[in-house]
């Protein structure tokens, strides 16, 4: 199956292009298609005759987000319809990645997928209006939730991603505060991007919650990279409230992967085997070293 992704250079979309078959996927990055040119989009897309595409496009930057809704909108939202309606015209079928932030977070459960959205965010906010206007607009599609995504290239929009910023600062000596009343599911782009090219052999369109199994604050993720590549860090708990982001998250966002379970696929390994995978393949384990 001949695909294209888009938003090639990230986290995601380069361990996508990695690991989906060599020859049939084609990696488009943000200067060589810009999802919010909806012509541009056609034209490109068009040009590379795909017959999936994989939507990986995102402005993810949940505080700069609150500061400039228009752009998440426009990126997130009327970006996710201009690829879908492509992806229509083309009869091609569509993956769009979405986000734990569709949800408040106050369940006390994992989320199923039937469950009803309630973003407290503007990036929430505007993935959910893409989520909603991709279904619209498209019947052969796959929307996928996940969360707390780290990989090996790093989140350029974030600067890295959370696995390298707490080693970073540890090698620096800083004292390190991570909050730990906001529970997720820390999940490997690289154990991603190999499940949703299985999804996608499955042929059973819908929406789909996908992430590492197991759950933890963002306090514990922190003290699990530090004890697995034995760093001595001065690292300690705070509150949402006292770290005082500008944007509000969700206390607790793990999802439960049921549809995908349904559709006879495996769910993803626990959390802690797949971040000693990216420590070792990162350099920060030696290889055989399993804590």
């Amino acid at each position: 199956m001949r695909t294209v992704v888009i938003g090639a250079t990230g986290q995601l979309g380069s361990d996508i292009v990695r690991t989906w078959p060599d020859g049939e996927t084609v990696g488009l990055s943000h200067s060589a298609i810009e999802v919010v040119d909806r012509q541009q989009v056609l034209e490109v897309l068009r040009s590379q005759a795909p017959e999936a595409v994989v939507n990986c496009a995102a402005f993810h930057n949940v505080d700069a987000c609150e500061a400039e809704p228009e752009r998440a909108f426009a990126v997130n939202a009327l970006g996710a319809m201009n690829v879908a309606d492509a992806c229509r015209a083309l009869s091609a079928t569509l993956v769009f990645i979405s986000t734990d932030y569709v949800f408040a977070g106050d369940s006390g459960r994992a989320y199923l997928e039937s469950d009803a959205p309630g973003p407290v965010n503007v990036y929430g906010v505007s993935k959910l209006a893409g989520e909603h206007l991709v279904r619209s607009r498209l019947e052969r599609h796959y929307i996928v939730r996940t969360s707390g995504l780290y990989g090996i290239v790093g989140a350029s929009g974030k600067g890295g991603n959370f696995v390298e910023r707490m080693l970073q600062l540890a090698g620096r000596g800083e004292s390190i505060r991570v909050v730990d009343d906001q529970v997720l599911s820390p999940t490997f782009t690289y154990d991603l991007a190999e499940k949703l090219h299985e999804l996608v052999a499955t042929g059973r369109f819908g929406t789909y919650h996908i992430t590492n199994s197991g759950s933890c604050s963002w306090h514990d993720f922190a003290a699990k990279i530090f004890e697995l590549t034995g760093t001595r860090a001065s690292l300690t708990r705070t509150t949402t409230e006292e770290f005082g982001a500008k944007a509000r998250r969700p206390r607790r966002s793990v999802l439960a992967s049921s549809a995908l379970q349904e559709g006879g696929v495996a769910p993803l390994r626990p959390w802690t085997e797949a971040l000693a995978d990216y420590l070792r393949r990162k350099g920060h384990l030696p290889a055989g070293i399993d804590r």
